[in-house]
C-alpha cells in the first residue's frame, strides 16, 4: 500500500491535497500536524480519521527532531509533501525569528529526520515565488532562472528552504524536488492574506457585523491568480511523473490582475446594502513588497502536461462563499 506524509495537512493547502489524494489514489495519507493546531480546514476528515479510513493525524512538530522522527516511523511513507512552514509574509516581519527557524530549520530537521530513520520517499518541498522579491518589469513573466532576492522575512526563509532542498538532493541522492508557487487561494484560506480579508470583510459587511468600510493595503500589488485545487493537483502531479531529483519549479496561475482589480471583482459580486468606503489601512503594508508577481511555467508544463482549470471568478466565488458560510456557522471574527 502507498503511503504518503503531508507535513501541514491542517493548513489550506494540506487540507485541500489530502481531500485530492483521498479522491484520486489509493494511499493511505499520514496528515502531520501539531497537537494545538486548528482542525477547522479539516473538520470535514475528522470522521475519517476517528475510523482510519485511509487518512491517519500523526503529531510532529518542525521545532522538535525527536517528534519528526517519530512521526516518519510510523508513517513510512513512500511520498513526503512538505507544506508546513510559517507561510504569511506581512506576519514575518514582527516574528522573523520563529518564521526562520520554523521554515528553514524546520525544514532541516524534517530532512535529517527522513535520513536518520532511512526511508527513501519521494520529496515535494514547498518553495515560493516570494523568493524572487521585487522584479522589475523587464523581466516578467519570471522563469526559475531569475535573480532571487527576498522582500521579507517569510521570502528570506523560503530561499533557505529552497536551497536545503537542492542541497540535500545533491548532497545525499534524496528524491527532492521544489516547487515555487505564485499565488493560490481559494476555500479556508487564511485571513491574513489579502483577498481573504478583503472576502471576510465582505461578508461581515453582509451580515451587518461591520460598518460598510473595507480596510486594504497596496492595491497596485500585480498578482497571478491560481486556485487551489489546481495547485494541488500540481503536487501530486510532480511527485508522479518522472520526478526529477534536484529540480525547482515554478506554479502559477493564468489569469493576473491587480490586488484592487480583485477587490473590485469581489465587490461585483458581493451582496452589499450600500455604499462601501475603502480605506487604507497602514498596518497592512508591507515594509517592502514583491509587487509583481507573473510566473512562468512552461518547464513545469511541459515536464508534467498541468494546466490551471479553475477560473479566477469561480476561485473568488468559492472563496467569498466559504466565509459566508464560516461567518453564518460562527458570527463574528476578527477583521484583520
Amino acid at each position: 500500500m502507498t503511503r504518503a506524509m503531508i507535513t501541514g495537512i491542517t493548513g489550506m493547502v494540506g487540507s485541500h491535497l489530502a481531500d485530492y489524494l483521498l479522491a484520486h489514489t489509493g494511499w493511505e495519507i499520514y496528515g502531520m500536524c501539531r497537537w494545538r493546531s486548528p482542525q477547522d480546514n479539516v473538520r470535514h476528515l475528522l470522521r475519517r480519521a476517528e475510523k482510519k479510513d485511509r487518512l491517519h493525524f500523526i503529531y510532529g512538530d518542525l521545532k522538535d527532531s525527536f517528534s519528526l522522527q517519530k512521526a516518519l516511523t510510523e508513517a513510512k511513507p513512500d511520498y513526503v509533501f512538505h507544506l508546513a512552514a510559517q507561510s504569511y509574509p506581512r506576519t514575518s516581519f514582527d516574528a522573523p525569528l520563529d518564521t526562520l527557524d520554523t521554515n528553514i530549520l524546520g525544514t532541516a530537521r524534517l530532512l535529517e529526520a527522513i535520513r536518520a530513520c532511512g526511508l527513501n520517499p519521494i520529496i515535494h518541498v514547498c518553495s515560493s515565488s516570494e523568493v524572487y522579491g521585487r522584479v522589475s518589469a523587464d523581466k516578467l513573466p519570471i522563469n526559475e532562472d531569475c535573480l532571487i532576492h527576498g522582500a521579507s522575512p517569510y521570502a528570506i526563509s523560503k530561499i533557505g528552504t529552497d536551497h536545503l532542498g537542492r542541497f540535500y538532493a545533491e548532497a545525499y541522492g534524496m528524491k527532492i524536488m521544489t516547487t515555487r508557487m505564485f499565488t493560490h487561494t481559494g476555500p479556508r484560506r487564511g485571513d491574513v492574506f489579502v483577498e481573504s480579508s478583503f472576502a471576510k470583510q465582505i461578508a461581515l459587511i453582509e451580515t451587518g457585523l461591520i460598518e460598510p468600510v473595507i480596510k486594504v493595503g497596496n492595491l497596485k500589488s500585480m498578482r497571478t491568480w491560481a486556485d487551489v485545487r489546481d495547485a494541488v493537483r500540481a503536487y501530486y502531479l510532480l511527485a508522479t511523473v518522472n520526478p526529477c531529483p534536484g529540480e525547482v519549479y515554478n506554479i502559477g496561475g493564468a489569469y493576473s490582475c491587480t490586488v484592487g482589480e480583485m477587490l473590485q471583482f469581489l465587490l461585483s459580486i458581493a451582496a452589499l446594502p450600500g455604499h462601501v468606503d475603502i480605506i487604507e489601512d497602514k498596518e497592512r503594508l508591507r515594509p517592502l513588497d514583491a509587487d509583481l508577481q507573473v510566473p512562468d511555467t512552461k518547464k513545469f508544463t511541459a515536464h508534467t502536461g498541468w494546466r490551471p482549470e479553475i477560473a479566477f471568478e469561480q476561485t473568488m466565488t468559492d472563496l467569498l462563499m466559504y466565509w459566508r458560510k464560516k461567518i453564518s456557522r460562527e458570527g463574528m471574527v476578527l477583521t484583520r
